[in-house]
């Protein structure tokens, strides 16, 4: 069986070390740590993680060690988060939001989490980029926070 591949925004790197946020996305790194998922990143990811705080960069390094999957920002995935910012779905100060769809979009993913309920993980949000991507032909992207997704997370298991 394959494994279902999960694109990591950068939200939730960042949440391991959030109160509100922690168990869930420390129960997806499990997840990744056990081989449940095959975890996504992408150079946007990369780019964004390089002004975060020591803990989180160290969140990345060990989830860069279970050899992810790792997306380029192509021309491709670029003109089509641009697409996201003409329909007006984002504003171009949300570009690396749109290019996490994108690239997500291109790639196919099984599913992108993020803790972003503003530009992310909202339903309207999700319904237009679903729109633009079947317009586009592009497959629906399922776009979840981390707690519907890991196996971890919840008070039985922490």
């Amino acid at each position: 069986m394959r494994l279902q591949r999960v694109y990591v925004d950068t939200s939730v790197i960042g949440g391991c070390h959030d109160d509100e946020f922690a168990p869930w996305s420390n129960g997806l790194m499990k997840d990744f740590r056990l081989g449940n998922f095959r975890p996504v990143v992408s150079e946007v990811v990369d780019a964004e993680i390089r002004d975060a705080p020591e803990p989180i960069r160290d969140i990345y390094s060990e989830l860069l060690t279970l050899e992810p999957e790792f997306l380029n920002a192509t021309e491709e995935a670029v003109q089509l988060a641009e697409t996201y910012l003409e329909r007006r779905i984002l504003t171009a100060k949300f570009l690396d939001d749109a290019l996490h769809i994108a690239l997500a979009s291109v790639a196919e993913v099984d599913v992108l989490v993020s803790w972003n309920f503003k530009h992310i993980v909202h339903f309207d949000k999700i319904r237009l980029f679903t729109a633009v991507n079947i317009e586009l032909g592009y497959k629906p992207l399922q776009i979840y926070s981390p707690r519907e997704v890991t196996n971890y997370g919840d008070e039985k298991d922490v």
